[in-house]
């Protein structure tokens, strides 16, 4: 193995000619059809079938990481797009885990994620022209490249396994000297907002080779590094190019560089039709979970879209979801670490009701990460009993150089409620599944010291409730008795006191949280309905819903409650007037809290407004369903439209699963299959006509289940072997099924037999595809 310093030679290494791969498979002669990947004879099943019909699709070239296609598993991310020259592909490489490690700043400089480079085809004759399908069913990237001098044919994915980028390519006469090389980028925080004055970025990074693998290591002044190492071999006719990313902190950047090649050498010594049959499976598999199906085609490819987002974006036992997900800006790069105000909470979200525990990295990173919890408290209440989340952190909770700060102080943040708004992301872990080693082992522990920081602070007024000091609403204004706050801990407490209910236990604090909510302070209001803080209404246009988190997403107000609806209406309505300051999010929860309280036509109405890319502000949703805020890539917003399609569907918060809840009367059909809910129940139901046709639902845990069906008229309910079940009705629509773990109920219209098999509801309209299909 050999290693040259950088400055002996160009960034540029030149690593072979680009050779292909054969339009019937992966390699020339192989039996996997990449160029063609369809089931042969037209086999697909209702799930290939949408899936694929939610690809994407280029007829342009894009320009940057705002139109390209996009890959990923979690770990390594990939874009695609154009290159420096106007004969040149950039194909950008990056990685969750690739981030500094100097802790004396905050995580934007002290944890930033950094870049890697890219690798780029240089082609003989300028392009003229690209036809690329990204398929979302295969996870994987394909099409032609047409130059003025011929064409480049070419194949391209993210292992799901082996976190491998593999690109095949294929040129025609005129392209056969088209190259590959790669280009490194500069290890330095691309953020500028707040800049230490004394950062400096990491030194230049060595290349070498080891036989025919190339690498680049990169050092970090921390000690450790990463190591980009890729090799091209040949197979039949064709090459196959592969690529990895270790990174390694603290080993030796040495043993960094010998796994990566060593990635490199096991990747290209499988059987490239065996790595591609094993990526796909997971992927299919993945896709069988869940299915949604709307007449809107293009909202429904657009839920797809975000389900294949969101898989490139996490999996459990991995980093947590960062703003970028594994993906790196060239340009708007100020968001370079992990934030928890709202942007990890919102983006997944989606991963409850589409049945995808596999993507749940929220409750195993604070399983995992817990110990560096206390670094976020400040030094004054580090007492061992008390933890909090600063942000931005890194993918393991630490925040560098920042704490919380101290409430009613000049040291005040933003940040006082983000841990337990995340814990409760780890309780919708808890009650999607049921599975009470989360409660155990995470949530309860966690979110005890928690609600220790605040209960610091909390102090008796002179109308005897606990008030809360000069705390900040995010985005918004400092505030006393600040509701953001207030309505997390009024959660907290609740949760805490079911957490001792659920492992059958107590606690010597229980008496504290009871007598927290007993003597809260309300909620402070006026005509325009619940204020930021005391003596702060809301008087602006407002993004953050910060201070409507008691509707949305902790529902300690309901709309099933007639006493609680004209404080979420006069509410709701006073923050959706103005929306000149808006963000892409906004509309998302915006859309969600109007199905909450039936307002199906209003949910619509601001998913689409987002979803058709409409200039919000400063931002919006590109071509490639990514988000635009300030010129920064941000992926939250679009994930969090993904859940307004299922608020829209299926619903089970206060103890009750609702079907089809909130679809507009512009949307007369509507199908789901598999959507998980709280109680751990599996729903699928069928819409059509305008009127629900049936609602299968299996217990997976044996909770209660109380249902709201839908069905019009006289019901029957069978289980699934049409054997009648008892239920009792305990409100117009609504029963209550005594169903056992593993049991099925299916509610239909007295007298009916119908198919309950997942279908694709018909469109309504044409739907152009994403991407850049003209």
């Amino acid at each position: 193995m050999t290693a040259t310093p950088v400055n002996g030679i160009s960034r540029r290494d030149v690593i072979g000619t680009a050779v292909a791969v054969a339009a019937t498979g992966w390699s020339a002669g192989s039996g996997t059809a990449w160029a063609a990947p369809r089931s042969p004879g037209g086999t697909e099943d209702v799930y290939e079938r949408m899936a694929r019909a939610a690809a994407l699709r280029w007829r342009r070239m894009p320009g940057d990481w705002k139109d390209g296609p996009f890959l990923g598993n979690g770990l390594l991310g990939v874009q695609v797009y154009r290159g420096a020259t106007a004969n040149s592909v950039k194909v950008m490489v990056s990685h969750s885990q690739v981030q500094d490690q100097r802790p004396q700043w905050r995580a934007p400089y002290g944890f930033s994620r950094l870049p890697i480079g890219h690798f780029d085809l240089t082609l003989a004759g300028e392009v003229t022209g690209v036809d690329w399908t990204l398929d979302i069913w295969d996870a994987e990237l394909h099409g032609t490249v047409t130059t003025t001098r011929g064409s480049v044919r070419f194949s391209m994915l993210v292992h799901n396994a082996r976190t491998a980028l593999l690109i095949s390519t294929r040129p025609s006469a005129g392209e056969e000297t088209a190259a590959w090389s790669f280009t490194w980028l500069p290890a330095i925080s691309p953020r500028e907002k707040d800049k230490p004055a004394d950062y400096t970025g990491n030194p230049d990074p060595r290349t070498g080779s080891a036989g025919t693998t190339h690498y680049v290591e990169q050092p970090l002044i921390a000690g450790g590094g990463w190591t980009t190492a890729w090799r091209e071999r040949r197979v039949g006719s064709g090459r196959l190019l592969a690529a990895h990313i270790v990174y390694g902190f603290p080993e030796d950047l040495s043993r960094t560089t010998e796994r990566a090649v060593a990635e490199v050498s096991r990747t290209l010594s499988a059987d490239p039709d065996e790595l591609v049959r094993a990526h796909r499976a997971w992927w299919h598999r993945f896709y069988r979970r869940s299915l949604v199906s709307v007449p809107d085609k293009r909202i429904q490819n657009f839920y797809w879209i975000q389900l294949y987002k969101a898989a490139c974006a996490t999996r459990a036992g991995g980093p947590s979801m960062s703003e970028w997900g594994p993906w790196y800006p060239e340009t708007g790069g100020s968001w370079s670490a992990v934030w928890w105000n709202l942007n990890v909470q919102i983006a997944t979200w989606l991963i409850q009701g589409s049945a995808h525990p596999e993507l749940d990295s929220v409750t195993s990173t604070f399983k995992n990460f817990e110990k560096y919890l206390p670094l976020s408290v400040p030094s004054e209440y580090q007492d061992g009993d008390t933890y909090a989340l600063a942000h931005p952190s890194d993918w393991m909770l630490r925040p560098g150089a920042k704490t919380v700060g101290i409430p009613g102080t000049s040291t005040k943040t933003d940040n006082n409620g983000n841990l337990i708004w995340a814990m409760h992301n780890v309780w919708l872990s808890y009650r999607h599944t049921m599975d009470v080693s989360i409660v155990r082992d995470v949530l309860y522990p966690i979110l005890v010291k928690a609600v220790n920081f605040y209960d610091h602070f909390l102090y008796e007024g002179s109308d005897g409730k606990l008030h809360l000091p000069l705390t900040r609403s995010p985005e918004w204004a400092d505030a006393t008795d600040c509701t953001y706050d207030l309505s997390l801990i009024r959660w907290g407490c609740a949760t805490l006191l079911d957490c001792l209910r659920i492992l059958r236990t107590d606690h010597p604090r229980a008496g504290r949280w009871r007598e927290i909510l007993q003597r809260l302070v309300d909620y402070p209001r006026d005509a325009t309905g619940v204020n930021i803080g005391a003596g702060k209404p809301l008087t602006e246009s407002h993004r953050h819903f910060s201070h409507m988190l008691w509707l949305f997403p902790l529902h300690e107000l309901s709309w099933d409650r007639p006493s609680d609806r004209d404080t979420i209406r006069t509410t709701f309505d006073h923050w959706v007037e103005d929306r000149s300051l808006w963000a892409g999010y906004s509309y998302a929860a915006a859309s969600s809290m109007a199905s909450l309280v039936e307002r199906p036509e209003d949910a619509l109405d601001f998913l689409t407004f987002f979803t058709d890319g409409n200039l919000i502000k400063n931002a919006w949703m590109t071509a490639n369903t990514m988000y635009v805020e300030g010129g920064n890539l941000a992926i939250e917003s679009p994930l969090t439209a993904a859940q307004s399609v299922l608020d829209m569907a299926v619903q089970s918060h206060g103890g009750v699963v609702r079907a089809f809840p909130s679809v507009s009367r512009r949307w007369p059909d509507l199908s789901v299959q598999g959507l998980r809910t709280q109680g751990a129940f599996l729903v699928d139901a069928n819409r059509s006509g305008g009127r629900t046709r049936w609602v299968r639902v299996r217990s997976e845990a044996g909770a209660p289940l109380v249902l709201q069906h839908g069905v019009d008229g006289a019901i029957d309910v069978r289980d699934e072997r049409g054997r009648r079940l008892r239920y009792r009705e305990t409100a117009p629509g609504r029963i209550q099924i005594p169903l056992g773990r593993n049991e099925t109920a299916v509610v239909l219209p007295r007298g009916t037999d119908p198919d309950l098999s997942a279908r694709d509801v018909p469109a309504l309209g044409d739907a152009k595809p994403w991407g850049l299909p003209d």
